[in-house]
């Protein structure tokens, strides 16, 4: 058999109630390009891979603490400083929930309610 992998991440797209709004959240945090921008779809271009938003009509907020079931991924997402970007993330539209599972992540959710983890680069090894 031949170990080589059968497919390649390229890109992840997000379920939304505003693809702009998400897109524009997204980039300001990632730092990446908004490459396609629509009222039904947006993408980012980061440096190996892609990030797209779907409109999705009636859109529901996945959530968090996650009792129903409704969040199905999260990102974790390597910072330098914890606080310090934490703070930026709030500054461009981040929730801080108040469950916090531990105390080397931050839990926050973007505009569109997905849950994403800020932790130390440190820990990455």
């Amino acid at each position: 058999m031949n170990d080589a992998p059968v497919a390649t991440l390229k890109m992840v797209t997000l379920d939304c109630g505003d693809p702009g709004a998400s897109a524009t959240f997204w980039s300001a945090l990632l730092g990446w390009t908004v490459v396609h921008a629509e009222k039904d779809y947006a993408m980012l271009q980061g440096p190996s891979s892609a990030l797209g938003f779907g409109r999705v009509e009636n859109y529901q907020r996945p959530g968090w603490p996650n009792t129903q079931g409704s969040k199905q991924f999260h990102f974790d997402l390597a910072v330098d400083d914890l606080d310090a970007a934490t703070e930026a993330a709030v500054h461009l539209g981040a929730i801080v929930p108040d469950e916090q599972p531990g105390e080397t992540w931050r839990v926050l959710l973007d505009p569109a309610g997905h849950p994403f983890c800020l932790t130390n680069a440190a820990n990455w090894g």
